[in-house]
């Protein structure tokens, strides 16, 4: 009896490590496909022309244009505004849901919340055309097809990624950090930003990790409402085309070097994203150890 249980769960560890290395394999496997589509075409454009060069026209003869700074400054603008909107509001509904909601209205809430994730990005993009860039334009002037509407449709679409992780990291909190902080004389409020915030910070930042990523690599919603303009957006009411926008824009009629200038712009995107996990990781380290 023992022999058979002792079989099952070496059985069940070698289960878990073949899921485990099933998905870093994945990740080899992805990784290696695109660099191996998109770097030759450094071969025939320098590496500071494709990143630093801001003339995007891949189909141009005799000399086409390769150049995406453009679409890598719009990636920045539309990310960094979606977060400074959507990481503050996420946050703050965590702590209510994890700290002051109770009863039926949390669970309206979560369902709420749970409705989000679930909807299409395309629904999100027709929101966005018929309401916030119709309130855009209204209130700020221009075609409302801009920067800032992008970055509110993705502030929306990421709050879900950052209400849920955020309030499991809240929730795991132990209660004797709440009990103690209370028994000292802290506030509810003062216990919150005090102590169990700081406690939660690592789960908090991977919420942010995440929503962050889902905002760079979102595209149809963005696609719906930014404008799409291959040009260097000069303000948040400029149009704007980011790094995955101008993929799925040129990818169904792109060939030779204009494809792979497209599997490039991935592997830009790829080192994008990569750049953000360790900058967010590193911060977050040396805040733990500041606070120390």
């Amino acid at each position: 009896m023992k022999k058979c249980r002792f079989l099952v769960e070496r059985s069940i560890e070698k289960l878990l490590l073949l899921c485990a290395g099933a998905s870093v394999l994945a990740i080899v496997f992805i990784t290696f496909f695109i660099f191996q589509r998109g770097f030759p075409l450094f071969s025939k454009v320098s590496i500071w022309e494709f990143l630093l060069g801001t003339r995007w026209e891949p189909t141009a003869e005799p000399v086409p244009g390769f150049g995406i700074l453009s679409f890598i400054v719009g990636s920045i603008y539309v990310t960094a505004l979606a977060l400074l909107f959507g990481v503050f509001i996420g946050i703050a509904c965590a702590i209510f849901l994890a700290e002051i909601a109770r009863g039926r209205v949390a669970g309206i809430l979560r369902s709420v919340v749970e409705l989000l994730a679930g909807i299409p990005s395309v629904i999100y993009g027709f929101f966005g055309v018929m309401v916030i860039c119709k309130l855009v334009r209204e209130w700020f002037g221009g075609t409302g097809f801009c920067v800032l509407s992008g970055a509110i449709i993705l502030a929306i679409m990421i709050l879900p990624t950052i209400i849920n992780i955020s309030e499991v990291a809240i929730r795991s909190v132990p209660g004797e950090y709440r009990e103690g902080s209370l028994a000292l004389g802290a506030s509810h409020w003062q216990t919150i930003i005090r102590v169990i915030l700081p406690a939660a910070r690592s789960g908090i930042i991977a919420s942010v990790v995440l929503g962050a990523g889902r905002a760079i690599g979102e595209t149809m919603a963005v696609l719906m409402v930014a404008g799409n303009a291959p040009i260097m957006p000069t303000g948040i009411l400029s149009k704007v085309r980011t790094l995955t926008m101008n993929i799925v824009t040129d990818m169904g009629y792109a060939s030779g070097d204009h494809m792979t200038s497209l599997f490039t712009t991935g592997i830009v995107l790829f080192f994008f994203i990569l750049i953000l996990n360790i900058g967010i990781n590193l911060f977050a380290r040396k805040g733990m150890e500041h606070g120390r």
